[in-house]
């Protein structure tokens, strides 16, 4: 036993060394990993390639920790259930109705110009748009654009680019749309004919019941989160949602990208501007500042929107710089609607959305 215990102790002496050994080694490197600064961003799913992250955390010695949500109600139902800490981030991405949501509840940082020196890429047609902050106070638009339809031609060879597609019978169990109350409302008032920011009970009613009635039971679900690793697995045929989430899922997969068709539909629809802005209490206001300033300069921004095959609706310079085909124009968004903060008349959208549509799911 005694033979056995010194052998043990001996071992146990040889790793202290060994271990001592690889410590010294490789010490420098893990301190200066830890002596990065760190840039706490929650944003959209695939909205920010991997490239330009990796760019700027090479430029400015740092690391980017990187969250993602799903929707406008998840990001902002997160950030106001941790109150005052914001869940820890610097830099956030609302879209255009929860800015002027989040200024008026004192949410938001506001901008020091002086450290956005790209702010003039910025297309002065898009700022007259944002209407809720045009002077870019506490937000900087990042994109300009909107969802719509992706449609498998290879499962679904005729088609109408027109939002009817969710009534179709035939297609039921091979399609999802988003779980977004004001993209799903929106598109159901824009087939109807009405404004994507209707406060009209009647409309908004009739609205709640076209997507209960005639495109509800067609679908699978409705889904922010997984409708593109759907699609690109075949479960799903037809998706409502966002072209660079499906793209980038079937990049791999030529067959099926040949086969991948993306239409706004012709009765219009939701649009959004989406932005950059600086959550009050976050921890480092200096490198949030550099990375929206590093976003907007021109051969960033064309690769931003190269890597998702969208136009550059945001940064003139930009437009110059791209290299690759776009989805969509700028034309195609004319036919959409800016979706609007409703303010109080929001909540006829919420009790249509939360306590009729959503109910079962």
């Amino acid at each position: 036993m005694a033979g056995f215990v010194n052998r043990g102790f001996l071992m146990g002496k040889n790793n202290i060394i060994y271990l001592s050994v690889l410590a010294a080694l490789f010490m420098p490197a893990i301190l200066s990993c830890n002596s990065k600064e760190k840039l706490y961003i929650y944003n959209w799913t695939y909205y920010t390639p991997d490239s330009v992250v990796e760019k700027f955390e090479s430029e400015y010695n740092c690391r980017i920790i990187y969250d993602e949500f799903a929707s406008n109600e998840d990001m902002y139902a997160k950030l106001r259930a941790n109150k005052g800490k914001r869940g820890g981030y610097d830099v956030v991405f609302p879209s255009k109705d929860y800015v002027p949501i989040m200024i008026r509840q004192g949410m938001l940082e506001k901008l020091d110009h002086s450290k956005l020196s790209n702010l003039g890429n910025i297309d002065p047609e898009v700022l007259k748009r944002a209407s809720y902050d045009p002077d870019m106070e506490y937000s900087v638009p990042y994109f300009y654009g909107a969802g719509g339809i992706i449609v498998n031609t290879s499962r679904v060879p005729e088609y109408e680019h027109s939002w009817s597609i969710f009534a179709r019978e035939d297609l039921k169990g091979r399609m999802t749309m988003l779980d977004d109350m004001r993209e799903v409302m929106g598109g159901a008032l824009a087939f109807l004919g009405y404004s994507v920011n209707s406060i009209n009970p009647v409309q908004v009613d009739a609205a709640r019941d076209l997507v209960n009635n005639l495109w509800k039971p067609n679908l699978v679900k409705f889904d922010a989160e997984s409708f593109a690793k759907g699609y690109a697995n075949g479960d799903f045929w037809v998706v409502h949602g966002f072209p660079e989430a499906v793209y980038e899922e079937i990049a791999d997969f030529p067959q099926l990208m040949e086969a991948t068709v993306f239409f706004i539909p012709k009765e219009g629809g939701p649009s959004y501007i989406d932005n950059m802005c600086i959550l009050k209490g976050a921890r480092n206001i200096d490198l949030a500042h550099k990375f929206i300033d590093f976003i907007h300069r021109p051969e960033i921004y064309a690769e931003f929107a190269d890597t998702f095959g969208l136009p550059a609706t945001v940064n003139i310079p930009a437009r110059k710089l791209k290299k690759g085909d776009s989805l969509y124009s700028e034309i195609d968004l004319l036919y959409t609607q800016l979706v609007e903060d409703l303010g109080e008349s929001l909540e006829l959208y919420t009790e249509a959305w939360f306590n009729s549509i959503r109910i079962g799911d």
